[in-house]
């Protein structure tokens, strides 16, 4: 039974991490961009999207147009420069219609200042 009540709190702590860094609720659409951001982009990202990940670099604050280009259509904006010299993020078409979720959850929740 312990052992459970461990998973619970451990779960507890990870949700306490992702939380807004000024401690409010999050908006309907960046929960939405949390669910999403959790579900596939904690692959290469890490679960602080403040911190680089294993594969990914950190993307707190990115904004919708670099999300938009990376996201959908694996690419750069125009003038933007890359993190990182690498082409490993695929484009994920079928995300199109999250990108605002995204955008809002990446935006209220894990400031680039952090």
């Amino acid at each position: 039974m312990g052992r459970w009540i461990a998973r619970g709190l451990g779960a507890a702590v990870v949700t306490g991490a992702l939380a807004c860094s000024s401690g409010g609720q999050l908006s309907e659409a960046a929960q939405r961009g949390r669910s999403t951001y959790l579900g596939v982009c904690i692959a290469c990202h890490n679960q602080d999207p403040a911190l680089d990940g294993a594969v990914g670099p950190a993307i707190a604050g990115a904004s919708r147009e670099l999300l938009e280009a990376r996201v959908v259509h694996a690419a750069y904006p125009p003038g933007y420069q890359p993190k990182r010299s690498s082409s490993a993020m695929p484009a994920f078409p079928q995300l199109a219609g999250e990108i605002d979720d995204l955008h809002a959850f990446l935006s209220e929740c894990c400031p680039a200042s952090r």
